[in-house]
């Protein structure tokens, strides 16, 4: 049976994080890649490796790492939740790390109404630990906004869920499991 791979995509506050946490309580033998722990684990240890501008190479290379190793020391299924917003970005790990040949692989995109969004970063309670340039949720939401990126499509996984509103995660989350329960992953 194929691995599974679920990537979330989406905006900061759209509900990745809680999705991925609920997501590997129900789905056996899984496990979140949360880039935002990595951020975390540098910000609060290696703050001064950090780049000073440009792409965060330190906290990619960490990523990369944890996810080989998870790839060649266990059988689990992989939850990428990052905001993976980037259809380059998305290619690459979908056609390089997690190949059709090994993995099953779920696009999650979290497709929430950006008043939504505003109102989640004003009430958000979140730790800003995860920061290397931005102070605030606020200016992450901002700058995602005004960036032109363009959404998942049909065809760029093995399958697309598209979320527009909490009611659908359970759903979605069931779906996932229903398909980790075929024979390879689902393409039965």
């Amino acid at each position: 049976m194929k691995r599974l791979l679920i990537m979330t995509v989406g905006k900061t506050h759209s509900g990745k994080s809680t999705f991925a946490g609920l997501l590997e309580k129900e789905l056996e033998n899984s496990i979140v890649m949360d880039q935002d722990n990595h951020a975390e684990f540098i910000n609060t240890y290696y703050r001064k490796l950090q780049p000073k501008q440009g792409p965060n190479t330190l906290k990619h290379d960490i990523s990369h790492l944890i996810v080989e190793y998870a790839k060649k020391q266990t059988d689990s299924h992989l939850i990428i939740c990052n905001s993976n917003r980037y259809q380059k970005g998305r290619e690459y790990l979908l056609k390089n790390l997690f190949p059709p040949a090994e993995f099953f692989r779920i696009i999650v995109h979290f497709d929430i109404p950006d008043q939504v969004l505003q109102t989640r970063v004003s009430l958000s309670e979140r730790s800003t630990k995860i920061f290397r340039s931005a102070s605030t949720f606020e200016e992450v939401l901002k700058r995602q906004q005004a960036e032109m990126v363009t959404d998942p499509a049909i065809g760029e996984a093995d399958h697309l869920f598209v979320i527009r509103d909490g009611t659908e995660v359970d759903s979605v989350i069931r779906e996932i499991v229903r398909i980790s329960q075929k024979p390879e992953g689902g393409t039965a």
